[in-house]
């Protein structure tokens, strides 16, 4: 019997209402502590090798500490699990505030930034499977692709306005307004989750050690044709077609445009994912869901190409753009189909594996297209990611049938 807060009916209920603002606002506090905290590092060190240790020092525990969240929320209350994880950037916050108020500290203030990272990438290993496996206790099956559609926009919202906002509080006063900022947007999340009302339904083995339980969610991945195909689509995606990560230099080698030009090229991918998004709000891809998750990641490899191949400012924003569309249509269907396969007693161990397939894929994408860039020059190595992106889809289209042949609407038959 399935446990649900509401019937279907609207969408807005009160309580994905109040999910999707704890999503927001975590996004928020992410974005603009990073941002913050390597703007800050940066101004200390003046060291591009100190700036770069602020993604590892993220990266790490996530890594190390994610199918271990990912047991967790399945074994344990999934909003005190999203409670820990947001209230760990309010005390981020105020650990950072507090260093840079009083620098006479044991530790040097480079190294308590470090530490402030690392303890957001435990808290994102956390948020993550939390906030997935929430999601699908608070609504009906058939409202999955619409909610998708508008958590990713809302996500997609966030994801651009953070850094913004972050790099505008830091310019008007210094990093501890920033910091702050960063304490107030996840205290908003711990608020909206406080008022969420979750029925948790009890373990299936409650016996089972946490490695078996680990165990059985990568053997259920690696057996699901659909989901492993998926995930692999996305994550070849993105380390193939990290074109953002060598933006500075295309502007610079191939526009010869200004700096501000990097802010605009930087926005039109996202700018193409909040506007599918809102079209998926209205109309979910029910019929022939595989074979359009697959063409759309091969629009995007086609996108990648366009804007290596651009020549100027206006090509590379619309190749850009079209790229944000198609990555769009690809994450809403990717994460529907992943939402609706997986049974709700391992929802939080398989959005584990999937954050371990994408969780750092930007990061990782971009390294490889600097690696890429430098081997191969600037224009080929883009060229050579897009190319890439189709030769992963076309291998997809050969090896996984499952899931070229799926249709959305049959998944909205319950897996319990």
């Amino acid at each position: 019997m399935r446990n649900k807060v509401r019937k279907s009916g609207d969408l807005f209920s009160p309580a994905f209402t109040r999910l999707t603002l704890y999503r927001g606002c975590i996004t928020l506090a992410y974005q603009i502590l990073t941002v913050t905290a390597g703007w800050h590092i940066y101004s200390l060190t003046h060291d591009v090798v100190a700036l770069g240790l602020i993604g590892l020092a993220e990266v790490i525990p996530y890594f190390l500490l994610s199918l271990f969240a990912g047991h967790a929320v399945d074994v344990l209350p999934k909003k005190l699990i999203a409670l820990i994880g947001c209230s760990c950037y309010v005390v981020i916050s105020t650990l950072m505030v507090a260093m840079v108020t009083d620098a006479g500290t044991i530790l040097p203030l480079t190294m308590w930034i470090y530490i402030a990272m690392g303890l957001a990438g435990a808290a994102r290993s956390l948020l993550r499977p939390a906030y997935s496996a929430i999601m699908v206790r608070i609504l009906e099956r058939e409202q999955l692709a619409r909610a998708t559609a508008i958590s990713t926009v809302v996500f997609q919202i966030a994801l651009v306005s953070g850094p913004v906002i972050g790099g505008v509080l830091i310019a008007w006063q210094d990093v501890r307004l920033a910091y702050l900022a960063t304490g107030v947007f996840a205290l908003t999340g711990v608020v909206a989750m406080l008022g969420l009302k979750v029925i948790e339904t009890p373990p299936a083995e409650k016996s089972t050690s946490v490695f078996a339980s680990i165990r059985e969610g990568l053997r259920f991945v690696s057996s699901t044709q659909v989901m492993l195909a998926a995930m692999a689509l996305d994550m070849f995606a993105v380390l193939f077609g990290g074109a953002v990560g060598v933006l500075p230099a295309f502007i610079h080698q191939v526009l010869n445009g200004s700096p501000e030009n990097l802010g605009l090229l930087r926005a039109m991918p996202a700018a193409g994912s909040v506007i599918v998004g809102l079209w998926l709000t209205r109309r979910s891809i029910d019929r022939h869901s595989g074979k359009w998750l697959m063409l759309s990641v091969a629009g995007f490899g086609v996108s990648i190409i366009g804007f290596g191949l651009s020549s100027s400012l206006t090509m590379a924003a619309i190749f850009l753009f079209l790229s944000g569309l198609f990555d769009g249509v690809s994450v809403v269907l990717r994460q529907t189909i992943l939402q609706l396969v997986t049974p709700q007693h391992m929802q939080g161990r398989v959005t584990a594996i999937n954050g371990l397939f994408i969780g750092s894929s930007n990061e990782i994408g971009a390294l490889e297209s600097g690696i890429a860039a430098n081997l191969l020059g600037l224009v080929p190595s883009i060229l050579f990611g897009g190319s890439m992106t189709l030769l992963v889809v076309g291998f997809a289209w050969l090896l996984a049938p499952q899931l070229r042949a799926l249709h959305m609407r049959d998944l909205h038959r319950a897996i319990s």
